[in-house]
């Protein structure tokens, strides 16, 4: 059971894009996100170009964080490269799961995640044939085996042709929504539906009191 709100938490984002550069709708999503107070945001390609992941550094941000949001482009189906070698590497058995692995328990875990294909190809009857919380089943599932609760992701379809003014409402609607994760503001029972396709389809109806962004 999922208690319905949580006290104030630290909120840690895990950035992951190898091309950022070249990114329109990404760099609008996180401009601003490391001035925001209780906040971390860790940009993985950025520490880490070889891939040369510190286990002991990561191990040590997943403690003093509450809440962990994986924030990445959607590529095929999965995360980048460098967010499995970090899974791979920094759950490691004993510390967040398996015997005496409770280092996360207790934590939440969720995905932010853009796609250039829109929300219709995203459907069973769609394109792709499945809805992308189905793909990202294998991160829910390591959320359940580190003792974590999966929250239903933040997505972002159409990046491929979004206008800038879409582009400036769901940044609006990613800020609103970390900030009440920050704050203990958010209904946990409905985030947490496996039923949930995505939160932000209707963020109002997981943020019972409303919040600004700042």
């Amino acid at each position: 059971m999922v208690s319905d709100r949580i006290v104030p938490q630290r909120v840690l984002v895990l950035f992951a894009h190898p091309a950022l550069e070249k990114s329109r709708v990404n760099r609008v999503l996180i401009d601003g996100l490391d001035s925001m107070e209780g906040i971390t945001f860790h940009d993985l390609y950025e520490a880490y170009p070889g891939l040369d992941i510190d286990v002991a550094r990561e191990q040590a941000l997943l403690t003093d964080h509450d809440v962990i949001v994986m924030h990445h482009p959607f590529f095929w189906y999965s995360t980048p490269a460098i967010l499995k070698e970090w899974q791979d590497l920094v759950l490691q058995h004993g510390w967040a799961y398996g015997t005496d692995g409770n280092a996360l328990r207790g934590k939440f875990l969720m995905s932010a995640v853009t796609t250039g294909g829109k929300e219709d190809a995203y459907e069973e009857d769609g394109f792709h044939g499945c809805r992308v919380r189905d793909f990202l089943l294998p991160i829910a599932r390591t959320a359940w085996l580190c003792g974590m609760t999966y929250l239903a992701p933040f997505i972002t379809h159409g990046t491929l042709h979004m206008t800038r003014e879409r582009m400036a409402e769901h940044a609006a609607d990613y800020r609103r929504l970390l900030q009440a994760l920050r704050e203990g503001a958010v209904d946990l029972t409905k985030a947490a539906d496996p039923d949930l396709a995505y939160v932000n389809r209707d963020l109002s109806s997981v943020l019972p009191e409303a919040t600004d962004a700042r």
